[in-house]
């Protein structure tokens, strides 16, 4: 894989240079557009080129929205992170209906912007090995548990537990991505399928219910770990 690139939509050039600079400086190629059309143009020329797209909303010529619109429309599922002063419930709402995956408001701290930025492109790399390699998983076994994927069957401690299709779902999914933090918007995008930014608590409430079947002491967990902050990270060893 070469180096990812970046397009970054953002008309205060002080602004897009500093967001290009620290960007650059983490491995990535970044190109900034200071308006809606060259935007588009470059989109259209290159549909797939670029491993994320940084996106103001309130361009000349053309808004952030209706860019993130034309790309949802034309099928470019290149990820798309909004970085905008609007802040207002409906103005992300409305970010996250035209297929927005992320939405930041500015001001905005720089850690959370690169990590962001690292998780997206994290997710579309996966998801584009998962479609060209579809993995098949049936069975898998850590620590003192073998997990059968086809009959739903968990063995912990000479003890069957019969597990639930969903708890299946958000069990392969750490597997998958064991040792990575997952966020837990991401939890929410890939295994509940629903968009990441609504609160519920959901995948807290089935992890703790995987603790239960498979940690010996769930209040003190060695492989379903709750990273502050940031989410969880499955560790099978």
């Amino acid at each position: 894989m070469g180096v990812l690139r970046i397009l970054l939509v953002e008309d205060e050039q002080h602004l897009a240079n500093g967001i290009a600079f620290n960007l650059q400086a983490e491995g990535y190629q970044v190109e900034i557009c200071d308006d809606g059309a060259s935007a588009l143009k470059k989109l259209s020329d290159e549909a797939d080129a670029y491993a994320l797209v940084i996106l103001d909303l309130m361009l000349p010529g053309m808004s952030g929205y209706d860019i993130c619109q034309w790309m949802r429309d034309s099928d470019n599922n290149t990820p798309v992170l909004i970085l905008s002063a609007r802040s207002l419930p409906e103005d992300r709402t409305r970010g996250f209906n035209v297929g927005a995956d992320q939405y930041m408001t500015k001001p905005f701290e720089l850690d959370e912007l690169l990590s962001r930025v690292k998780n997206l492109i994290h997710r579309r790399n996966a998801r584009q090995r998962a479609e060209s390699h579809p993995p098949k998983l049936k069975l898998y076994e850590f620590a003192n548990a073998k997990i059968d994927f086809e009959t739903f069957e968990v063995q912990v401690a000479d003890q069957t537990v019969r597990m639930t299709p969903l708890e299946m779902k958000l069990l392969e999914y750490f597997i998958r991505n064991e040792g990575r933090v997952i966020a837990r918007e991401e939890l929410l995008e890939e295994v509940w399928e629903m968009p990441g930014h609504i609160h519920t608590r959901a995948p807290d409430q089935f992890i703790r219910r995987l603790r239960k079947t498979f940690e010996p002491d769930p209040t003190n967990p060695r492989h379903f770990i709750t990273i502050r902050d940031a989410g969880y990270r499955f560790v099978a060893t």
